[in-house]
């Protein structure tokens, strides 16, 4: 695997929370995407963005990009990275999941952290467009425990075009994680998001009137409340527990053989770090972890974006 300089923290962020709040921030570029459906066995559809690099040949190769929890296309490390590759010559597919962003209204069914067949779905879309163009799967947070779940089902069948894979952050141990979020000073970003989970499924035209029938009296606080009430039984699990454990991928790693590269930090402070080292894993990852960098942040003293250097590293 190509190497990197070491990541060295700014001095001025040295914990795990100011990486993950100032490495979320940015501005964002118009967006110029060419939108592309994806229809799913189950009639739902997926929005891809097309970002083609005028450069960009037929053969040459493809990246699908793939947010975490409230997010979508838009997405600023999704943006920003997608343009990053762009300007080498890859053309990028960001994808919506179910619902997110301009998806909004073509789902029945709510996204989750287990929807492995969406992302094959999408690759084979992809490999249908670009014909001989092998594609690199890079997902967040999130995304990323669905894309390793799909690396270690497909085993050495990989769907579409893909011949790599990029898992940055991945909770591949669900309950560990919403468990660890339960602690000071986690449970901010607890409530962070099951707030915006909330008003995410309130304000969507599909799934509004199951969320107003299920909250109608009751208003989680917290994100197990929230996958227990919600998602697990609207995806066919029946409890947050049995959703986290069907879905965690942290046991299909040692399945994965798609060369694939994991990067994670020790203080990322929503996703705790002990079940991806504790996990066997394949000779085909590369785990890549450092005790500093937080929650998708790895900003450095020279004002680089560490995260984003690695991505384009094992892209090429």
């Amino acid at each position: 695997m190509p190497t990197l300089p070491e990541f060295i923290p700014h001095p001025w962020l040295r914990s795990g929370n100011l990486q993950t709040i100032l490495g979320s921030w940015g501005s964002l570029p118009a967006e110029r995407a060419v939108r592309r459906l994806v229809t799913l066995s189950d009639g739902d559809q997926l929005v891809l963005h097309d970002d083609q690099p005028p450069t960009w040949r037929a053969g040459d190769r493809t990246a699908l990009l793939v947010h975490g929890l409230c997010g979508s296309h838009r997405s600023g490390y999704l943006v920003r990275i997608a343009a990053k590759l762009n300007a080498i010559g890859i053309r990028t597919f960001r994808l919506d999941m179910r619902g997110c962003g301009a998806g909004r209204a073509l789902a029945r069914h709510p996204y989750h952290s287990g929807r492995s067949d969406d992302l094959a779905a999408a690759l084979t879309a992809i490999a249908s467009w670009c014909p001989g163009s092998p594609s690199t799967l890079i997902a967040f947070s999130l995304g990323a425990n669905a894309a390793l779940k799909l690396l270690g089902e497909c085993g050495d069948r990989p769907p579409g075009n893909l011949d790599r894979g990029i898992a940055v952050c991945p909770p591949v141990d669900l309950a560990a994680c919403v468990r660890s979020l339960e602690r000071y000073p986690a449970r901010f970003y607890d409530r962070f998001f099951t707030s915006a989970l909330l008003s995410h499924v309130h304000a969507s035209p599909t799934l509004g009137e199951q969320a107003a029938r299920i909250f109608a009296r009751y208003r989680p606080t917290r994100l197990v409340e929230f996958d227990d009430a919600f998602t697990a039984p609207l995806s066919g699990f029946g409890d947050a527990a049995t959703y986290y454990r069907r879905c965690s991928a942290a046991p299909l790693l040692r399945q994965i053989r798609v060369p694939t590269t994991i990067l994670a930090a020790a203080d990322d402070p929503i996703v705790p770090i002990a079940p991806l080292r504790d996990a066997a894993h394949s000779d085909a990852v590369d785990l890549v972890t450092d005790e500093r960098g937080g929650h998708l942040g790895f900003l450095t003293r020279e004002r680089r974006r560490w995260m984003d250097d690695l991505v384009i590293t094992r892209v090429r």
